[in-house]
């Protein structure tokens, strides 16, 4: 079966309402997303309470997942809803 996605008013309204430019870039970044080619990375600073760190570190020690890896999975989930 087939899935169908429905959209509200107000998002098709929105769509209709970017500029080109806009939909150029929604394009290349899904393209980035979900292309066969590796995103290049980007190397950020950010600062985060110790405690949090600490626990985030612990959780995904827990899972076996190393905690950037899994600052990726989330920001990606995220963006993609």
């Amino acid at each position: 079966m087939k899935v169908i996605q429905y959209y509200s008013e107000e998002y098709l309204q929105q769509c209709r309402d970017l500029t080109p430019d806009q939909v150029v870039q929604f394009l290349d970044d899904f393209r980035c997303l979900h292309g066969k080619r590796p995103a290049r990375s980007k190397l950020i600073s950010m600062k985060v309470p110790e405690d949090l760190l600490s626990a985030f570190k612990a959780k995904a020690k827990m899972s076996n997942v190393p905690y950037q890896t899994q600052i990726k999975v989330l920001m990606r989930d995220w963006v993609l809803g």
